[in-house]
C-alpha cells in the first residue's frame, strides 16, 4: 500500500495551461492575476503584465479565516494598500468592463486554485487557474 498522501483533485474546468493561459493574454482575451504576496514577486520575480492582487489579503479583506500558514506567508510580507472597494473595481473592470478570463497565478498553481475558487464564489466564473504557476513561466522562460 502506498504511504504519500493522495493528490487533491482539481475541480473540472478550474485549471488551464500556462501555454493555454499566455495564448489568451496575447490575443487579449484574458488577464493573468498574481496573487502571490509581495514579498514572494520581490524575491523570485514578476510575469510581466500581470496584475498584483494577494490572496491572502483579500481572503482577510472579505472576513474569511486565513489558516495558520497563510497568516504565517502574510505576516511575512508588507500589506499591499488594498480595501474591498479597490478589490471589486480592479476586478470588475478586468472581468467585466473586458469580458476577459481572470487567470489567477501563484508559485506553484495550489493557491490559485484557491484563489480562481474564491472569484467564482464572488460571481466570477470566468476564473481560472494557472497550471504550474510561476515555477512553471520561469522554467518556461529558461528554455
Amino acid at each position: 500500500m502506498d504511504s504519500a498522501a493522495p493528490e487533491e483533485a482539481v475541480p473540472p474546468g478550474l485549471e488551464i495551461s500556462l501555454g493555454s493561459a499566455l495564448e489568451l493574454c496575447r490575443l487579449g482575451l484574458a488577464t493573468m492575476i498574481d496573487i502571490r504576496q509581495s514579498f514572494e514577486i520581490e524575491m523570485k520575480g514578476a510575469i510581466p503584465d500581470t496584475v498584483h492582487v494577494p490572496l491572502f489579503e483579500v481572503k482577510l479583506m472579505l472576513g474569511h479565516a486565513l489558516t495558520e500558514d497563510e497568516q504565517d506567508i502574510l505576516d511575512a510580507g508588507q500589506p499591499k494598500d488594498m480595501d474591498v472597494q479597490s478589490f471589486f473595481t480592479t476586478i470588475n473592470r478586468l472581468h467585466h468592463a473586458h469580458d476577459h478570463l481572470l487567470l489567477c497565478v501563484c508559485n506553484s498553481g495550489r493557491r490559485s486554485l484557491a484563489a480562481a475558487a474564491l472569484l467564482r464564489s464572488l460571481g466570477y466564473p470566468k476564473a481560472l487557474s494557472v497550471a504550474g504557476g510561476f515555477q512553471a513561466w520561469k522554467k518556461l522562460q529558461q528554455g
